[in-house]
């Protein structure tokens, strides 16, 4: 087994000296150096302890026993290219689409959420023999050229001559800070009908769609959960227009969201995608990937003429994890983990809105949790140093946390599966606790409630207090 041999700055010079500067590290200005780790809990060089609120990668658990051992007894057995006839590879296909829609049943194994994505797109393309692509406001992918193309989260910088014409971007589903929010009679139908929309004006271009991609909850854009209907409504409009549906579920499936083990599925099912891509969670941190669709774009694909193979997707190490992986979440009832702890860390997280002016809104089902920090609640004002200063603040007290979303003012609430009640408890304390510090700095108050002349009440807002205008307390944090 590798040792750390080096100390922390050595580590950091050398990865300045050797590694691409674009690779960026968590807590860019003081980063981590993990040496190892075990459960929800990874290790520093010097033995600290830290609550991993972060990893949907460590779907199970770091270092799962059960996970390790699939590995190490495969590796030791035989590992080659996927070419070669394996059981592994077949008996995972069969188990993989077991937990799917009867319609999703042809698979092709890839090494990565962006090569899953990719491919999508190549199968969509095929399939239809469309090129247009419909992807959502916010949205990210993937880093390979094709998906940064249909990635707002990343080309959104970019000049309007410099975005594909191609590529038609709608209005991300967010009920809490979108177009259309949780007010309106019918958010669904109304965002909906913004793709429609985007289908005609494509049209009317001489543009054909090929695919509407999304994932099923938006993670970097926000942890945007979209109104229920939303999906059967876009879908109906893209196939009307001949194109087809791309779940993405790289970062949200097998269980996480806990009452259903897709994201897609909290939709209802009468909605089912063309196209399912997903990664991240499948092999607990080593690097598989797959692309579930159905037969009749399976058979669209190969009557291009064109041979697809993959040389380590679907390899015998890679599907006797991903088989690990299936099994320890079927053993462990972690769904029932997500779903029970996760209804718990929202109640408490929902406690914080009561007392803190700072959380404007919690959303997210499962394990997959959301909190958008506001420096008011009528103008949604997004608290981005504040949201910052939390997560820092965190790491100061061990626990591991990001923030993302258009403004980066939305702290996602990710961990592995095996998250306890009681590390949502230790979570939620410590995010109180820095809160408490930085509306004190502020000079924050909850709004206190006046009377109007018609007899309702309406809350005094933060801004109404002399807060709005003030110059921040908070350092500003760089990420």
């Amino acid at each position: 087994m590798a040792t750390e041999c080096l100390d922390k700055k050595q580590t950091i010079d050398l990865r300045k000296k050797f590694i691409g500067p674009s690779c960026k590290v968590f807590f860019s200005h003081d980063p981590l150096k993990i040496v190892r780790a075990r459960g929800q809990y990874m290790y520093d060089e010097n033995g600290q302890q830290y609550l991993d609120c972060i990893n949907n990668v460590a779907h199970v658990g770091h270092s799962h026993p059960a996970v390790v051992r699939a590995g190490t007894q495969q590796m030791e057995l035989l590992n080659t290219n996927s070419r070669f006839l394996h059981d592994n590879l077949v008996l995972y296909a069969e188990r993989l689409q077991a937990t799917l829609p009867d319609p999703l049943s042809v698979c092709y194994f890839v090494n990565s959420g962006s090569e899953a994505n990719d491919l999508a797109l190549r199968l969509a393309w095929q399939y239809t023999g469309h090129r247009d692509v419909i992807t959502l406001n916010n949205a990210y992918h993937g880093h390979v050229s094709s998906l940064i193309d249909i990635s707002p989260y990343k080309f959104h910088q970019l000049s309007d001559d410099e975005h594909k014409q191609s590529v038609h971007v709608a209005p991300s589903p967010d009920v809490y800070r979108g177009k259309f929010r949780a007010d309106h009679p019918d958010p669904a139908l109304a965002y909906s009908d913004e793709v429609r929309d985007i289908i005609t004006r494509a049209h009317k271009r001489g543009g054909k769609i090929a695919a509407f991609i999304a994932e099923s909850l938006q993670s970097c854009g926000g942890q945007v959960v979209p109104p229920p209907g939303y999906f059967q409504r876009v879908a109906a409009h893209v196939r009307a227009a001949g194109g087809v549906v791309i779940a993405d579920e790289v970062q949200v499936g097998f269980g996480r969201v806990g009452s259903h083990f897709w994201g897609f599925q909290l939709q209802g099912e009468d909605f089912v995608p063309d196209i399912v891509t997903m990664g991240k969670p499948i092999g607990n941190g080593h690097p598989m990937s797959c692309v579930v669709t159905t037969r009749e774009v399976a058979q669209a694909f190969m009557a291009a003429g064109m041979e697809y193979f993959n040389t380590f997707g679907g390899n015998p190490v890679s599907c006797a994890i991903g088989l690990a992986v299936l099994d320890v979440i079927q053993n462990e009832d972690l769904q029932g983990n997500a779903l029970r702890v996760g209804a718990h860390l929202s109640r408490l997280l929902g406690g914080l809105k009561e007392t803190h002016p700072l959380v404007g809104d919690v959303r997210g089902p499962g394990l997959f949790v959301g909190v958008e920090l506001v420096r008011d609640r009528v103008k949604l004002t997004p608290a981005t140093a504040e949201a910052q200063e939390v997560i820092y603040k965190l790491k100061e007290q061990h626990v591991l946390l990001s923030a993302d979303g258009p403004h980066r003012n939305v702290l996602k609430i990710k961990p592995p599966m095996c998250f306890s009640r009681e590390d949502a408890e230790r979570l939620v304390e410590k995010i109180h606790l820095v809160l408490s510090e930085i509306e004190t700095a502020l000079n924050m108050s909850m709004p206190s409630p006046v009377h109007l002349e018609n007899g309702k009440s309406k809350s005094k807002l933060p801004e109404e207090n002399g807060v709005q205008g003030k110059e921040s307390h908070i350092k500003d944090i760089r990420t």
